[in-house]
């Protein structure tokens, strides 16, 4: 899915560059300061695009669960390191893309996402397929990214309540060429209300970008940097202030810095859409 809408993206942006009587006004450091916005503006975007690109990097913490289904020969943790490899570069290649042609083709009066909002409006197909693309794209990964916290509540809850039956108890259905499936209440209106509550408080706040910015601001450094570079320094037994211990540390605080000025950039992003946004009201 990602391969395909980006792929329309970069095509459709390549096509609207090549127009004929194309004027997209651009220049070398982005938008102007005095013309489209205020200096502090400015540096409030870029901090806001720091937790943006963060988020791209939010896959780290599936990591291990998707290694853990992966067959031991070859090596799950070699298998894994090829595959992040390729993807982290395939991901890094079509989202710079993306950025650069996307310029190109709107100038400083891009929108925050040229397929969403409006960038384009010819063909229509193509456009609809990729937004068709983006929503299964994300309903994929709402289920991924949510199992580890659906795991976690249901873990807590049958340890607070042991003898709940409502709680613990898995009922088999038989299922037509499937075999037997686990059905458990609390799992069915516990997960379903949270569908539903996610769902409404994206609809009240529909602030794409921001949210972005701020959830890949707040996950990138501990499961991305700090756990993966601690837990190297531990297993790999570097010694402490060698060469290799200090140039690790350097990486860990330089990314914490990333992180908490993307999360400025974000919530201060966040705090002037609420102001100016009525929910559930179309905006012109």
């Amino acid at each position: 899915m990602s391969f395909a809408y980006s792929s329309i993206g970069i095509g459709l942006s390549i096509a609207k560059v090549a127009e004929p009587h194309h004027h997209a006004r651009t220049t070398l450091t982005g938008v102007t300061v005095g013309v489209d916005v205020t200096g502090s503006e400015k540096v409030w975007r870029t901090f806001q695009a720091l937790g943006n690109i963060a988020f791209a990097y939010a896959f780290s913490n599936v990591l291990v669960e998707i290694q853990d289904t992966l067959k031991s020969s070859p090596p799950e943790n070699k298998v894994m390191k090829k595959a992040s490899t390729i993807g982290v570069a395939t991901t890094t290649l079509f989202y710079v893309l993306c950025g650069i042609a996307g310029y190109a083709a709107f100038g400083n009066d891009a929108p925050g996402n040229f397929l969403t909002g409006f960038g384009f409006y010819e063909p229509f197909w193509l456009i609809d397929f990729a937004n068709i693309c983006i929503a299964v794209h994300l309903v994929g990964a709402y289920q991924v990214f949510g199992q580890p916290l659906f795991a976690f509540v249901e873990k807590w809850a049958s340890n607070k309540w042991p003898e709940n039956g409502y709680i613990t108890t898995d009922h088999k259905i038989h299922l037509p060429c499937c075999g037997e499936y686990p059905f458990n209440w609390f799992r069915l209106v516990w997960r379903t209300l949270y569908v539903i509550l996610t769902a409404l408080l994206a609809m009240i706040f529909p602030f794409f970008n921001e949210f972005v910015g701020f959830i890949g601001s707040l996950s990138f450094y501990p499961l991305t940097v700090y756990f993966p570079v601690e837990m190297y320094i531990a297993r790999a037994k570097i010694p402490k202030y060698s060469a290799t211990w200090i140039w690790l540390k350097v990486l860990s605080w330089s990314c914490l810095v990333v992180s908490l000025v993307a999360m400025a950039g974000s919530l201060q992003g966040l705090y002037y859409s609420v102001k100016t946004f009525k929910p559930f009201k179309i905006q012109h």
